[in-house]
C-alpha cells in the first residue's frame, strides 16, 4: 500500500485530480481504481470527488503503469535567474513542462535533471522541482524549486495569489477598453476534454488586462493573473471575443501567424529564503517581436 500525505498547497483539490498527477495516469484509470475500492483517505474508502485537507493520508494499491523514469537530456536552457533555492527558466514555445502521454522526452524536466543535481521532491519523480506550469504553446518564465522548503514557500505564495505574473498577448480585434478585468469561472469542457471554457460550475478565475498598443485589427495587451487556471488567459480572452493570435485551440485557425503570441514576460515573488522581493523579466521571442514590427510598419503606411 502506497501513502501520500496531503501538503498545504494540495489542500482543496479533488482526490481524483491529485492522484492523477501523483501517479501520472489518466483520470479514467483513476476512476477504475475508485470503482475497485483501491483508494483510501485516513483509512476509509474514499470518493473521487472528495476535497482534500492538509495532513490527510491518502493510501492506494499499486496500479500497473508503464515505467516512466525520467531520463536527463542535454537540452539547452535559458536560465534567467538561479541561486541555491530557485531557478527561473525562460521556456521556449513548444516545450512541454513535464513528461506525460505522448511527451516522454524533450521536456523541461528532462533538461532540468541534466543541468541540476538536486531539485525539490514534493511534486514527485515525474515533476521534480516543478512549482507551476505554462502551456506548451506559451513562451516565457517558469519557477523551479531546488529544495522542498523553497517549493513549499513558492507554492504557498501561488495559493495566496501573491505572485506577480505579467503576460504579453497579441489578440485578434481592437479592444475598445483601455483596461479591465475578466472574472469568469473556468472548467473543463465536457464535449472536448482537451479544452477549457467559462462554465457555471468552474473554478473562480480572474484576469486583469491593459491595452499597451493598438493596430489595425489587433491589440497588444498586458495580462496579469490573479488566479492560475489551466489555459486561463487564452480562455478568458476568447470569452470576451478577442482570442490570442496563433491560438489554434481557442482562436482562429486562419490567423496569419503560426506561433501563439502569448508570453509570460515577468515574475515577482518573495524569495523563499531571504523574504526579499525578486522580480525577473524575459524578452519577447524573436517571432513575437517580428509580428509587432510588421504591424507597426503597416500602421505607418
Amino acid at each position: 500500500m502506497n501513502k501520500h500525505i496531503v501538503k498545504d498547497f494540495e489542500a482543496g483539490q479533488r482526490l481524483d485530480k491529485l492522484l492523477s498527477q501523483i501517479l501520472n495516469i489518466s483520470r479514467a484509470k483513476i476512476q477504475t481504481m475508485f470503482k475497485d475500492n483501491l483508494i483510501f483517505v485516513d483509512g476509509k474508502i474514499a470518493k473521487a470527488s472528495l476535497k482534500l485537507s492538509e495532513g490527510q493520508v491518502i493510501s492506494f494499491q499499486d496500479y500497473e503503469v508503464p515505467d516512466l523514469r525520467v531520463e536527463p537530456e542535454a537540452i539547452d536552457l535559458d536560465i534567467i535567474y538561479e541561486d541555491e533555492d530557485v531557478i527561473i527558466v525562460n521556456m521556449p514555445i513548444g516545450m512541454v513542462v513535464q513528461p506525460a502521454n505522448g511527451h516522454y522526452q524533450g521536456t523541461l524536466v528532462n533538461a532540468l535533471l541534466y543541468h541540476f543535481a538536486k531539485l525539490s521532491s514534493l511534486a514527485g519523480t515525474i515533476r521534480p522541482g516543478i512549482v507551476h506550469r505554462i502551456d506548451k504553446e506559451t513562451s516565457g518564465l517558469i519557477m523551479v524549486a531546488k529544495n522542498d522548503a523553497a517549493h513549499l514557500a513558492l507554492a504557498k505564495q501561488l495559493k495566496e495569489k501573491s505572485v506577480y505574473r505579467r503576460y504579453l498577448a497579441l489578440v485578434q480585434g481592437e479592444v475598445p477598453h483601455n483596461e479591465g478585468s475578466i472574472k469568469a469561472p473556468i472548467g473543463r469542457l465536457k464535449s472536448n476534454r482537451k479544452k477549457m471554457a467559462v462554465v457555471a460550475d468552474g473554478k473562480d478565475a480572474v484576469t486583469h488586462f491593459k491595452v499597451l498598443e493598438r493596430f489595425n485589427g489587433y491589440t497588444l495587451l498586458e495580462c496579469l493573473l490573479e488566479s492560475g487556471r489551466t489555459h486561463q488567459i487564452r480562455v478568458h480572452l476568447q470569452y470576451i471575443k478577442f482570442p490570442v493570435v496563433g491560438d489554434a485551440l481557442y482562436g482562429s485557425k486562419k490567423a496569419p501567424y503560426k506561433e501563439q503570441l502569448l508570453h509570460a514576460e515577468s515574475l515577482a515573488f518573495k524569495h523563499p529564503r531571504s523574504g526579499e522581493m525578486l522580480k525577473v523579466q524575459a524578452p519577447l521571442p524573436a517571432y513575437f517581436e517580428e509580428a509587432l514590427k510588421n504591424l507597426r510598419e503597416k500602421a505607418q503606411l
